[in-house]
């Protein structure tokens, strides 16, 4: 009966990893150009018996998560600091916490206090040099489809526009991408993809999330019985164990 009960936790576990995927994804259906992560690539381990492997076997994550690459909806908004990747491509961003450069489709924009260009989760947006990208006091911005910005300043006369630096982007064409720790999206070896300005932006729109939410909200009550039929399992074999054990004590008598 032990081997039942095995079988039975190592689904559980794996269905408590598979509700964590599902709960990050729900809490983010909401996010700017977020993609939906996917269950994580695995690997199987064996239970040792001395020298000899048994049949117990137990799933074992990478901590590499895979994710949808497919488009979030487009939502115009006509908010001039809100820019979206039209076709594949990613902005270059800084995480605020000094870890390596990622790669980002979320183009809710804005300017810090020092004038620094960011976007909605505090991560400063990168050039085409992957520098950080100041931008001087202006009456008006202007960001055209190759990522350049177009500023009218203060001191300058009203229509007279001049270019402040280009927002880096990338295809990441033919480099495999994953999600790492820390939910931000990296090449496997954890660099990011030189910058190629091959993205088509459009300001005043944002992509947003590529989460389903009916979708997800299914797949949460399918988790939920799965869970409860392992649940249903060990019970079973608990029965079964004690029948026996039952019969064993009569045939003794």
């Amino acid at each position: 009966m032990d081997r039942m009960i095995h079988t039975a936790l190592n689904s559980m576990r794996n269905l408590a990893e598979l509700q964590k995927v599902n709960a990050q994804n729900l809490t983010n259906m909401t996010v700017p150009g977020f993609r939906k992560d996917l269950w994580g690539q695995s690997g199987t381990g064996y239970l040792q018996a001395g020298d000899t492997p048994t049949t117990r076997a137990f799933a074992l994550t990478t901590g590499e998560s895979e994710f949808s690459n497919q488009h979030g909806v487009m939502d115009p908004t006509g908010i001039e600091t809100d820019v979206a990747i039209l076709d594949d491509g990613w902005f270059l961003v800084q995480p605020p916490d000094g870890s390596p450069p990622a790669l980002s489709r979320r183009g809710d924009l804005s300017l810090n206090a020092d004038g620094i260009l960011i976007n909605g989760s505090n991560e400063t947006v990168l050039s085409d040099g992957l520098a950080p990208i100041q931008i001087p006091p202006y009456r008006e911005i202007q960001i055209t489809q190759l990522g350049e910005i177009l500023i009218n300043p203060l001191a300058a006369e009203v229509g007279q526009f001049v270019s402040v630096g280009f927002i880096g982007t990338t295809t990441a064409a033919g480099v495999e991408l994953r999600k790492g720790e820390d939910a931000r999206i990296r090449a496997v070896d954890g660099t990011i993809p030189a910058p190629d300005q091959l993205a088509h932006l459009q300001q005043g729109m944002l992509e947003g999330s590529n989460v389903n939410a009916v979708e997800e909200l299914v797949y949460t009550i399918e988790l939920q019985r799965r869970f409860e039929m392992s649940v249903k399992f060990i019970e079973s074999a608990r029965q079964i164990d004690q029948a026996a054990a039952q019969i064993m004590r009569i045939a003794q008598e």
